[in-house]
């Protein structure tokens, strides 16, 4: 990846502060995406004790030329395929957290969330993020690793 030239200073230079409180949100909404690798679409699949076709016709769908993980319509909105309200009273927990894939990993700290502090306030309002802003400071070296990540997660059918 190409180095970009950055300021000198950004708006999250002192880190940011988050902590997962197992709500869902980021996990539901609007209609959207969860898009995966195929690296992570092996994982997923071994994980659930399925072959790769199989994981990909029960649990995926083609969008383009990417594939996303299946949403159902739940109470709060579409709801990943893997999102668990039952398990644990109050709760909502990732059926697969161990192999979710990478954009999954970095939230909140996407490339458009970090953009600028008011980019950080509307994720936080449009999700709604109970867990931004609050618990573990994450370092500015932290958050840009988290954003990198983010950034070179290859899509499903892209490279492949």
């Amino acid at each position: 990846m190409e180095p970009t030239s950055e300021p000198a200073s950004v708006w999250y230079q002192d880190g940011l502060r988050f902590e997962c409180t197992q709500c869902g949100n980021c996990c539901t909404g609007g209609p959207g995406a969860v898009w995966f690798t195929p690296d992570e679409g092996r994982a997923m699949a071994a994980s659930l004790g399925l072959d790769e076709e199989e994981f990909l016709r029960r649990y995926s769908r083609r969008i383009g030329t990417r594939r996303s993980l299946n949403e159902h319509r739940g109470e709060r909105g579409f709801d990943c395929t893997f999102l668990d309200r039952t398990s644990l009273p109050g709760k909502a927990v990732c059926g697969i957290y161990a192999v979710r894939p990478q954009q999954c990993r970095t939230w909140p700290f996407w490339p458009e969330n970090i953009e600028s502090d008011a980019a950080w306030a509307e994720a936080k309002a449009r999700t709604p993020c109970p867990g931004m802003g609050r618990g573990r400071l994450y370092s500015f070296v932290e958050i840009r690793i988290q954003r990198d990540l983010d950034r070179k997660a290859t899509p499903f059918g892209v490279d492949s």
